[in-house]
C-alpha cells in the first residue's frame, strides 16, 4: 500500500500544480485556463462548471489566477455530452468536409472566473484588440453552450453582446434571460423560469399547500426566480410564511450562518412545505443542518438541483422528508453510455478534467484515508467514490469503468447534447452544406450563426426542436418525486407540466409520501379549509382567515371560496347552504288535507242548499214555509250559493283574477242574502212593534221589499267596483323571509285593505241592523215570525267575522284559509239557523196549531194588562175560513186592539170575516181578516 502511496501523491501534487495557470509570458493562456480542448475548422466553447467553487473568493483583492476545488461530478458528465455529440456530428459528417472543435473552460461556478474565460475564448491571433465596429471580428471560438448557472449566462451574456457572439445555455432558465433587449445574444434549450415558477405555484395549488416558506439564493436567478414565484403564488392563492435568502457562494463566510438561521427559521414555522431556489451545494448544506436536527418538510425543489445525484445519495437523506421538483425533458443515450465507459480526450486535443477525474477514480493514495490526510486529498466525498481496484494499476489514466454510467442520470444531459445539434444545424445552413460539402466560409463573423440559430428547427432522437422570439425552447416540464431507495433516494416521474397549455397534470396513484406513509396528501396550511356553505375570512395574510358561513340568500359550492355567489332567480337558500334551490310555493293546494276538507264542505253545502231549495219548493204552500217567504228564501239560497263558489276559487296557485273573484264573489252574494234576511226582520219590526198611527203610514211606505234588497245589493256592488279600481286586490307582493325556504303566494286585499274593509264592514253592518231588528221582535211567537232564526244566523255572523279579523290579521300565512274557513261558517249557519229548522218543520213538524192556540199562546208571554194599542201584521196560513176558500188568499192581515176587559178586534178597511175568541180572563180577541189591509208580505 506505501508503494502505492508515493506515486498516488506524485499523481496529486502534478494534478494539483497542472490546474494552477500559468504566468509566464509567452505561454499558451487558453490551454493554462481552459481545460480541453480539440482542434477544428470551427471551434465551439463549452463554458460549464467543471468544480464547485473558487477557493477564498471573497478574500480575493488582487487579480491573480482563481484557484478552484470541489470537483463537481454533474456538470462535468454534461460537459462530457457536449463533447462526445460534437464528436459524433463529425463522425457523421453532418458537416461534410467541415469538423467541429471544442475549447472548453471551468467556470468554477463563478460568474468572475467564467467572464476571464471568455476572454480566452474570443482572442485572435493571443490577442484581443478593441475595436469600433465588430461587424467583422472573427474570433476562433464562434459560439460558447453554457453556462451552467443563470447568475453565469447573465455576467457572459453581458459581455457577448459587445461582440454579438452567440450563448446558447441548457440549465440557464432566470426569467431576466428571455428580454432579447438587454441579452440578444442569449438562447437556450429549456423553457424560462418564468414557466417554471408558474408550475411551482400550481402544484402547490394542486396538493392543497397554500402556506410556504421559500429560501432563496442572493443571485440573479435566485432573486429572479423568487420575485416570479410572487407573482404566480398570489394568482394561485399560495401565502408565504416566510421568505429568506442565502449567499449564493458557499464559500462565503455568513453561508453557514444564515443557513443554520433558516433551519431554525424552517424548524419553528407551522407552515410544511418549503420551496428551495438555491445551487445543490447550499441545499446539501441545509438539508445536513435538518438531518442533524432531525427535522422533516416537505421540500420543492427547483431545476437547479431537483435531479442531483449527489443530494439523492447523501447520508440520511430519507430524514428530510418529500421532496419534489420539477426538471427538464431527460432522455438516455446508448452510444453516451458507451462514452462514459470509455473516456479518453479527442484525438489531437487535451482534456485535463477527465485526468483530474480518473485521478480522482484511480488514483490509490492511502494517505489521504488517515487521520490527518495531506492538503492536497480531495474533500471526503469524493474520497467515498474512489474505485476498489484504485491501487490495482500504476496509471490512473488508463483505467475506465462505468461508475458515471451508474452514478449519475446521463439522461439530465439530454438537452446538452440537443444544443449542440442546433448549432450544427445552424452551421448547416449558414455554410451552405449539402449532401458533399460546405461552401460557405467557415472563419465567419459569431453574428451570422446567431442569426441562423434563431431560425433553426430540427429533429432529433423523435423530438421536434425550435426557438420562439424570445430565445427559448417552449415544451414541458416533467414533476419528479424522489422515492426513498434503501438508504438513499431515486427519480420517479409523476407528472407533468405543459407550458403553452399552461397545464398540470400529476398522476396521484403513482404517488407514495413519507410525511403520511401512505397516499393520503400531506397538508401544508395556515388554516383549515372552508368547507362548502362558507367562506373565509382573511385575516393578516389571505391564507389566514376564519371560515364565515355564507348568509341567507347566497352560497359557496366549493372549498375555501372568498365569496359567497349570489343564488340565481327564483332559487334562494339558507345561512350556511352550499347550493340554492327553488323555494316552495305555500298556496292552497288542491291535494293538501285543508283544502280538500273545504271543498269537501263546500259541496256538501251546496247539496245541502239544492236539497233545501227543493224541499222549499215541494212544500211551498205549507204554514212553516209561508211564514218564511219561499221566494225571498229562494234569493237567499242563490246568494250563498254564490258564497259558497267562492270559496272553491280560493284553491289553487292565486292569480289576479282569481283574487278579484273569490272576493266579488263573496262581497256580492252574502250582501244579497244578508239583505233578505234584512227585508225579514223589517217585516217583523213593523208587525209587532208598537208605533203610532203616523209612524205606521211612514214605515209601511219604506217597505219595498224588492226595492230594498236591490239597493243594498248595489250598494255593495258600487263599493266592490271602486274597491277594484282604486284599491284592487292582487298577489301579495310581501317578499318571504330570508330564513325560510317557502314562498307565500296569496291573494293581497290592496295596497291599504280600505276597500277590503269597507266591504266586511258594510256586510257586518247589515247584519247588525237584522240582529237588532229581530231582537226587537224577540217576544213574538216563533209560529209568526223568524226571529230567533234571524237573531242567530246574525249572531253566528257577527261572531265568526270578529274572530276572524284578529285572526287574519296576525296569522298572515293562513289568511286565505283563515278567510275560506270564516266564509263556510258563516254560510252554514244561515243554513242550519234558517233553513234547516223550516225544512224539519215542513216535513216533520205539527199541524194542529190553529189561530186560537196561537193567539192564546201569544196573550200568555204579553203583558196581562195591555193600556197601549197594537197594530199586529199576522200571517195566517192554511185557515179553513171562507175568506181563503173563497179568494185563495195565502197571506192576510190583522189588526188586534187590546183592551183591559175585552179584545176587540176593528179593521180601517172593508173586512171579510171577523173572529172573536174568548178566554177564561175575560179577553176576547177580535181578528178581523182584509182583503188588503196594509199587506206587509211580498
Amino acid at each position: 500500500m506505501q508503494m502505492c502511496g508515493r506515486p498516488g501523491s506524485f499523481f496529486w501534487a502534478l494534478m494539483i500544480l497542472s490546474s494552477i495557470p500559468a504566468r509566464v509570458d509567452g505561454c499558451d493562456f487558453a490551454q493554462s485556463v481552459c481545460g480541453a480542448h480539440a482542434p477544428g475548422d470551427v471551434l465551439i466553447g463549452i463554458m460549464l462548471p467543471c468544480h464547485r467553487k473558487v477557493i477564498a473568493l471573497h478574500e480575493r483583492i488582487r487579480p491573480e489566477s482563481f484557484h478552484c476545488a470541489d470537483f463537481y461530478w454533474e456538470s462535468f458528465l454534461r460537459s462530457l455530452a457536449v463533447i462526445h455529440e460534437i464528436e459524433a456530428v463529425n463522425a457523421a459528417g453532418f458537416l461534410p468536409g467541415v469538423r467541429l472543435g471544442y475549447l472548453m473552460c471551468d467556470t468554477c461556478s463563478s460568474a468572475s472566473k467564467a467572464l476571464q474565460s471568455v476572454g480566452h475564448m474570443l482572442d485572435v491571433n493571443g490577442s484581443q484588440n478593441v475595436m469600433c465596429d465588430y461587424n467583422d471580428y472573427r474570433p476562433r471560438v464562434k459560439i460558447i453552450l453554457g453556462a451552467l448557472y443563470s447568475e453565469v449566462s447573465i455576467a457572459v451574456a453581458k459581455l457577448l453582446n459587445v461582440y454579438m457572439v452567440p450563448l446558447l445555455s441548457s440549465t440557464s432558465s432566470a426569467p431576466d434571460l428571455s428580454n432579447k433587449l438587454r441579452y440578444p445574444v442569449f438562447m437556450r434549450t429549456i423553457p424560462s423560469d418564468e414557466h417554471q415558477t408558474k408550475a411551482l405555484a400550481k402544484t402547490m395549488n394542486h396538493f392543497g399547500w397554500n402556506w410556504v416558506g421559500v429560501v432563496y439564493g442572493d443571485d440573479e436567478y435566485g432573486t429572479e426566480a423568487f420575485q416570479s414565484f410572487l407573482r404566480d403564488a398570489e394568482e394561485n392563492r399560495v401565502c408565504l410564511a416566510y421568505q429568506e435568502s442565502v449567499p449564493h457562494y458557499l464559500d462565503h463566510s455568513l453561508s453557514m450562518q444564515r443557513i443554520k438561521r433558516v433551519a431554525k427559521l424552517i424548524r419553528s414555522s407551522n407552515a410544511q412545505v418549503v420551496l428551495l431556489i438555491l445551487k445543490a451545494e447550499l441545499v446539501e448544506a441545509l438539508f445536513k443542518e435538518m438531518i442533524r436536527t432531525n427535522t422533516s418538510r416537505i421540500w420543492i425543489a427547483s431545476d437547479a438541483w431537483s435531479k442531483s445525484r449527489s443530494l439523492a445519495q447523501m447520508e440520511g437523506i430519507n430524514k428530510v422528508g418529500d421532496i419534489l421538483g420539477f426538471t427538464f425533458i431527460s432522455k438516455k443515450s446508448k452510444s453516451f453510455d458507451d462514452y462514459l465507459k470509455n473516456l479518453t480526450a479527442t484525438p489531437g486535443g487535451y482534456n485535463h478534467f477527465i485526468e483530474e477525474y480518473k485521478n480522482l477514480r484511480f488514483n490509490c493514495s492511502s494517505e489521504c484515508f488517515s487521520n490527518k490526510p495531506p492538503s492536497y486529498c480531495p474533500n471526503p466525498d469524493h474520497l467515498s467514490m474512489r474505485s476498489a481496484n484504485a491501487c490495482t494499476s500504476t496509471d490512473p489514466q488508463e483505467q475506465n469503468d462505468d461508475y458515471l454510467v451508474n452514478a449519475l442520470d446521463t439522461s439530465e444531459a439530454f438537452l446538452h447534447r440537443v444544443a449542440v445539434w442546433a448549432t450544427a444545424n445552424a452551421l448547416k445552413e449558414l455554410l451552405k452544406c449539402n449532401s458533399s460539402s460546405c461552401l460557405g466560409e467557415t472563419n465567419f463573423p459569431p453574428w451570422k450563426l446567431l442569426r441562423e440559430l434563431k431560425k433553426v428547427k430540427f429533429e432529433f432522437d423523435n423530438h421536434s426542436f425550435s426557438f420562439d422570439k424570445n430565445g427559448d425552447f417552449a415544451s414541458f416540464y416533467e414533476l419528479i418525486m424522489w422515492e426513498q431507495d434503501g438508504h438513499h433516494r431515486q427519480f420517479q416521474k409523476i407528472g407533468r407540466y405543459h407550458v403553452l397549455k399552461k397545464e398540470i397534470e400529476v398522476n396521484v396513484k403513482n404517488i407514495s409520501w413519507l410525511s403520511t406513509a401512505n397516499t393520503t396528501i400531506p397538508q401544508s396550511r395556515c388554516s383549515e379549509p372552508c368547507a362548502p356553505g362558507s367562506v373565509k375570512k382573511i385575516l393578516n395574510v389571505s391564507c389566514c382567515y376564519d371560515c364565515r358561513l355564507c348568509v341567507e340568500g347566497t352560497f359557496s359550492d366549493t372549498w375555501d371560496l372568498r365569496t359567497c355567489k349570489a343564488c340565481p332567480n327564483g332559487t334562494w337558500s339558507l345561512k350556511g347552504w352550499a347550493q340554492c334551490r327553488p323555494r316552495a310555493e305555500i298556496y292552497l293546494r288542491w291535494t293538501d288535507t285543508h283544502p280538500i276538507i273545504m271543498l269537501a264542505a263546500t259541496a256538501f253545502g251546496i247539496l245541502l242548499l239544492f236539497v233545501t231549495f227543493i224541499i222549499f219548493l215541494v212544500y211551498r204552500n205549507s204554514r212553516p214555509m209561508k211564514r218564511a217567504e219561499v221566494r225571498l228564501s229562494c234569493v237567499m239560497m242563490a246568494g250563498l250559493s254564490v258564497s259558497f263558489a267562492s270559496v272553491i276559487c280560493f284553491m289553487g296557485k292565486p292569480s289576479v283574477h282569481l283574487c278579484r273573484a273569490h272576493q266579488l264573489m263573496y262581497a256580492m252574494g252574502f250582501t244579497l242574502c244578508v239583505s233578505c234576511i234584512l227585508v225579514k226582520a223589517y217585516r217583523i219590526f213593523l208587525a209587532f212593534l208598537p208605533f203610532g198611527q203616523l209612524a205606521n203610514r211612514r214605515l209601511y211606505k219604506l217597505y219595498k221589499p224588492t226595492i230594498i234588497v236591490i239597493v243594498i245589493t248595489s250598494l255593495q256592488g258600487i263599493i266592490c267596483l271602486l274597491w277594484l279600481i282604486f284599491d284592487s286586490p292582487n298577489i301579495d307582493p310581501t317578499p318571504p323571509s330570508p330564513q325560510s325556504m317557502s314562498k307565500l303566494i296569496q291573494c293581497s286585499e290592496g295596497p291599504t285593505y280600505i276597500g277590503f274593509g269597507i266591504m266586511l264592514a258594510y256586510i257586518a253592518l247589515l247584519a247588525l241592523v237584522g240582529f237588532l231588528l229581530a231582537v226587537k221582535g224577540r217576544k213574538v211567537p216563533q209560529e209568526f215570525s223568524e226571529t230567533g232564526y234571524i237573531i242567530f244566523s246574525m249572531l253566528m255572523y257577527l261572531f265568526v267575522w270578529a274572530c276572524f279579523v284578529p285572526v287574519y290579521i296576525t296569522n298572515n300565512e293562513a289568511a286565505s284559509s283563515v278567510q275560506a274557513s270564516a266564509i263556510l261558517v258563516s254560510t252554514y249557519g244561515i243554513i242550519f239557523c234558517h233553513f234547516l229548522p223550516k225544512c224539519y218543520e215542513a216535513l216533520w213538524g205539527s199541524k194542529a196549531d190553529t189561530l186560537e192556540r196561537i193567539l192564546r199562546r201569544w196573550q200568555v208571554i204579553s203583558s196581562p194588562k195591555l193600556d197601549s194599542v197594537t197594530e199586529i201584521d199576522i200571517d195566517i196560513p192554511e185557515m179553513d175560513t171562507p175568506s181563503e176558500k173563497n179568494n185563495g188568499s195565502s197571506i192576510t192581515s190583522t189588526m188586534a186592539v187590546l183592551s183591559s176587559g175585552t179584545l176587540s178586534v176593528f179593521s180601517p178597511t172593508e173586512s171579510d170575516l171577523v173572529i172573536t175568541t174568548p178566554c177564561n180572563d175575560k179577553i176576547h180577541a177580535y181578528a178581523m181578516l182584509g182583503r188588503r189591509l196594509r199587506s206587509v208580505s211580498i
